[in-house]
């Protein structure tokens, strides 16, 4: 019986560098030092599915953790088959700046970048 997270690979997720910097300084202001990046894929958005992050305290036990840029990734089981081989990047454009998800298994996707179908 498994009493926490599952450690994952970065064939599943993995973050760019400049999403890698960005999340440890983010992290480290909210005082998350063991915390993670939590990632969902959720119902809803003009395409079908959509992206969920939050910074959270520490991973649920039943996620896989994946350790990419010196930061941890949290995603659980369902999410993880939407997510499997994903990059997360980070940009401070002014109009599209933010993290992106840039996800292999999304066959249409929407103008916002937010949303996708497979």
């Amino acid at each position: 019986m498994s009493t926490g997270p599952k450690v994952g690979s970065e064939k599943l997720v993995r973050l760019s560098e400049a999403a890698g910097k960005h999340l440890s300084t983010l992290l480290e202001r909210k005082g998350y030092g063991a915390g993670a990046l939590k990632v969902a894929v959720v119902g809803g958005g003009c395409s079908g599915l959509q992206y969920q992050m939050e910074l959270v305290p520490g991973a649920g036990p039943k996620d896989i953790l994946v350790e990419s840029r010196g930061v941890r990734i949290s995603v659980d089981t369902k999410s993880a088959v939407f997510l499997s081989g994903s990059e997360i990047d980070f940009s401070t454009d002014l109009q599209k700046g933010g993290f992106r998800v840039t996800n292999p298994n999304a066959r249409a996707t929407c103008s916002c970048g937010d949303s996708f179908s497979t």
